[in-house]
């Protein structure tokens, strides 16, 4: 187990990296979060955790492998990304132009909150290039059944807190009087990304 652990460490710190720089997982999270509160944020985070899971597991058993020798995969991946980016993008300008009234609590939301974050994770461009860049300089196809459960375990943990710490700072009650405030254009910046990386992901040549 211990000379496995410079490779966990340095997938792990990949991960973390992967994590804490903004992208379209972290802009879920934020219209989640100023939407529908910090519970509905930490739910998307479970699902985003629960994709990691996934893909932790596909790394193991050779991601880089995998993009290289099924040709039509990655385009399948990259138009479905595109296209859910796309309806987010909708989302937000929908709501730019008609904000909703405030939220109240529902009992649906936990759970459609999980789904959009599973979904974003196994479509999110830039985390699958951080999982196949782990893939490529970990080594962790090659360990023992206890180094690769200790890997998957902590690629969920690195995950949810990791997501969880965007959060909890996203629904605090700071940020929350920011958007109330400035709630049209949060929405607009939003929308814009959200279709700018969708139209990315849609015109990517191979």
């Amino acid at each position: 187990m211990a000379e496995w652990f410079p490779n966990l460490v340095l997938a792990w710190g990949l991960q973390m990296t992967g994590v804490m720089s903004p992208g379209p997982g972290v802009a879920l999270i934020l219209g989640i979060a100023v939407s529908e509160g910090r519970r509905s944020a930490l739910m998307a985070c479970l699902g985003i955790g629960c994709a990691a899971i996934l893909l932790a597991v596909a790394t193991v058993v050779g991601l880089a492998a995998i993009w290289s020798e099924v040709a039509g995969l990655l385009t399948i991946v990259r138009l479905a990304g595109a296209t859910y980016l796309g309806w987010l993008a909708w989302t937000a300008f929908r709501k730019a132009i008609n904000p909703p009234p405030p939220p109240t609590a529902r009992r649906e939301s936990g759970r459609s909150s999980i789904l959009q974050g599973f979904l974003m994770q196994l479509i999110n461009p830039k985390a699958l290039m951080f999982w196949v860049a782990i893939a490529a300089v970990s080594g962790l196809n090659l360990a023992p059944l206890p180094v690769v459960v200790l890997f998957v375990i902590g690629a969920f943990a690195v995950s949810f807190a990791g997501h969880g710490i965007w959060a909890v700072a996203l629904s605090s009650h700071p940020f929350r009087i920011l958007y109330a405030r400035a709630r049209r254009w949060i929405e607009g910046l939003l929308g814009c990304f959200f279709a700018l990386v969708a139209f990315k992901l849609a015109t990517a040549e191979e």
